[in-house]
């Protein structure tokens, strides 16, 4: 007898032990997170510490309707094979209710086809190619960050201001690049029909070879430069074009070139006046941003650069939409999140209803340098609203459902 009680015990104990383990299971929800960790870590870096402040402020704050909410990371290297192995692990085996994240555009693209092949909502932190949301949209991926045509909008407001007729670009030969040079061509060239288009530069992502592009550059002469390297590449172009002259009497405007995690590296070799877009979270004056920044410093004895902000709105917004629709069924996500807005240190934002962009802006400046570092100046914020094109012009740039 006292034999059988031990294995009625041990029955019991399976038993209950099986129980209780769906109720854990149902106690939280899971969020599946890509990004290439490994291969931007200045970027990527404070992104993580973005969306892990957010993870706990909405813990803190009883969770997603009192269930704990998870993030499950992976790193995909840069690669779009490792970010779709990453993805279907997310999906398949970790049984997450999203998809987050991404950083590079061509990765960003892979992940959303997978999104849509596979019926699973996808929150795009950071991928910039007006493909996501428009050529290549699909009802299951939203973006979170402006995309190229919003920051192109925005620089274009001040370079057509300049008298420059003859310019040349420089861009990452690869999805990002391409877009972005391809807009903002568009869009200067309708408002100045004069200027010239001299030369073009398309170094290989991260592996630019400076002096020949420089050279180039030079010898097209031209009277203003589009620049949209960052990382590594753009301190390797920055430091050849101080060297050579390039950007002596030359106007340039410049992509990202604002955000501290680009502009630190370059220190006292920072060029002064560039037109860029960035974060100078040092002269942002919004009470939401106060807090975000409160928030960031007291938890990492840090200042954000744009990642943080990136990270940290991408998990709060997707904590909003999984908020409304009360289930992780994607249709009901995608209800929820059409036409949401949700607050963010930068003030509201909307993610709309036609083509699943939000309306987070950026801000725009130049660039200066202060005390042996580079620093944003004469910055204004600019909605993302403000910024795009008509419903009726989003509607024929994206395929219809």
């Amino acid at each position: 007898m006292r034999r059988n009680g031990h294995f009625l015990g041990a029955a019991l104990a399976v038993m209950l032990f099986g129980m209780a383990q769906p109720a854990m299971a149902q106690s939280e929800i899971k969020i599946g997170e890509i990004n290439s960790y490994s291969l931007l870590p200045a970027f990527t870096e404070p992104y993580r510490k973005g969306w892990q402040l957010a993870v706990d402020e909405v813990n803190a704050a009883g969770g997603i309707d009192g269930k704990k909410l998870v993030v499950v990371s992976k790193d995909d290297g840069g690669k779009p094979a490792d970010a779709l192995t990453a993805a279907n692990e997310l999906v398949s085996s970790e049984k997450v209710a999203m998809l987050t994240g991404t950083f590079l555009s061509n990765i960003g693209l892979a992940v959303s086809d997978f999104a849509k092949q596979n019926k699973v909502f996808f929150l795009a932190a950071e991928p910039l190619t007006d493909a996501v949301t428009w050529a290549k949209g699909n009802r299951y991926t939203f973006r979170l960050r402006p995309s190229n045509y919003m920051q192109a909008a925005m620089l274009v407001e001040e370079a057509v201001k300049l008298p420059a007729k003859r310019w040349a670009t420089i861009a990452p030969n690869y999805e990002y690049g391409q877009s972005a040079v391809a807009v903002f061509k568009k869009l200067m060239s309708e408002k100045r029909p004069d200027i010239q288009w001299v030369d073009e530069q398309w170094p290989p992502q991260g592996k630019i070879d400076a002096g020949p592009v420089v050279q180039a550059v030079a010898a097209a002469n031209p009277e203003a430069i589009l620049n949209v390297t960052f990382g590594a590449d753009l301190v390797k172009l920055v430091r050849e074009g101080n060297t050579r002259g390039l950007f002596k009497d030359r106007a340039v405007v410049s992509f990202l070139t604002g955000e501290p995690e680009y502009l630190d590296p370059l220190k006292d070799e920072t060029p002064a006046g560039w037109i860029v877009t960035g974060y100078p979270w040092y002269d942002v004056k919004m009470p939401e941003h106060a807090a975000f920044l409160k928030a960031y410093q007291a938890k990492y004895n840090d200042y954000p650069r744009l990642g943080s902000i990136v990270g940290y709105q991408t998990i709060k917004a997707a904590a909003a939409i999984l908020a409304k629709a009360k289930s992780e069924d994607p249709e009901k996500l995608i209800a929820a999140a059409e036409g949401l807005s949700v607050p963010s240190p930068f003030g509201e934002i909307t993610f709309r209803k036609i083509d699943h962009q939000s309306t987070l802006g950026a801000f725009v400046g130049k660039t200066a340098l202060k005390d042996g570092k580079g620093v944003m100046v004469d910055s204004v914020y600019r909605k993302g609203a403000d910024y795009l094109p008509s419903d009726a012009e989003v509607a024929k740039l994206r395929p219809a459902e």
